[in-house]
């Protein structure tokens, strides 16, 4: 089990509770807490949680560094060969586990549940849905549909995609090739904390997602360079006079965005290249590599 946590400090010991009481059949389980720079007191439950069950493992990172370095934390660290992610909120009943665990059963790599009912506020529930839209629509990128954080994957796969530093999960299983499957799972509302994702966050989480996976921004870039070379040729040979005054706002404009779109792409790079750690560990109770310290 991964169960990030950031400021879920009220969620914890009901998170373990209904984990352990959901999975009693389970003999080799593991619970891993990921606390991703809390700044309540979730690691110091944490602790007295794993002071009591040998079961409860944990990892805290020295700051809040996101949930894609507490997956690669996670799943680096995780100790047995299939990894559930399950959120601290528990707005998915831990019963459904058992769903994820028998669709994998039939041969897949990685199972991700669908929330049926989705019982989120309706502004996230739109962003979401208009997010994973676009994704496909627009960008081209194979996004499995419905897919959420809530998901089953085997540890080996789980590591493969984390090495790869790509900005999101769910695109990147169809990428590497494995095998998926969506299935339906019960959803209700949160009943403690609130959501960490915040509308800015969203929009950014998306512009990951787009210029992580898509190529297309940055070919539109050169199909809009290219025809401005061919208009400007055009109006030379033609002797067409200066560009009229209303159009030199709007090209300046899209001179800006052009700049935008290569400068994010470039960002990427450096940002691959970085020898900069995707997380550091502050505080665990399980041998960590020297690297991560």
């Amino acid at each position: 089990m991964l169960v990030p946590c950031f400021n879920e400090g009220a969620q914890v010991e009901v998170a373990h509770g209904a984990l352990v009481e959901a999975l009693k059949e389970i003999g080799e389980l593991e619970i891993l807490f990921v606390d991703d720079g809390s700044t309540d007191d979730s690691l110091d439950r944490i602790r007295r949680l794993a002071e009591t069950d040998p079961r409860v493992r944990y990892l805290s990172f020295t700051r809040n560094f996101g949930i894609d370095a507490v997956m690669a934390a996670g799943f680096g660290y995780a100790a047995q060969p299939w990894v559930v992610q399950c959120d601290a909120d528990l707005q998915v009943p831990p019963e459904e586990i058992w769903s994820l665990l028998d669709k994998a059963a039939e041969g897949y790599d990685v199972v991700f549940g669908r929330r049926v009912g989705r019982r989120d506020p309706l502004i996230r529930k739109a962003g979401s849905a208009g997010l994973h839209w676009a994704a496909r629509r627009v960008f081209g990128i194979g996004m499995p549909r419905g897919a959420s954080t809530f998901r089953l994957v085997r540890t080996g796969v789980a590591r493969t995609i984390t090495d790869l530093r790509l900005p999101w999960f769910i695109p990147a299983v169809p990428l590497v090739g494995a095998r998926y499957a969506v299935t339906p799972v019960t959803h209700r509302p949160r009943t403690a904390g609130r959501s960490k994702l915040r509308l800015v966050k969203l929009v950014a989480h998306a512009f990951e997602l787009y210029f992580g996976f898509s190529r297309r921004p940055l070919t539109a870039v050169y199909a809009a360079g290219a025809l401005g070379v061919v208009l400007a040729v055009a109006a030379a040979l033609t002797g067409a006079g200066p560009i009229p005054l209303l159009l030199a706002p709007l090209l300046t404009a899209a001179t800006l965005a052009a700049l935008a779109v290569v400068a994010r792409y470039l960002d990427g790079l450096l940002r691959d290249s970085s020898r900069v750690r995707r997380y550091y560990v502050r505080s665990a109770n399980l041998p960590l590599r020297p690297e991560d310290t």
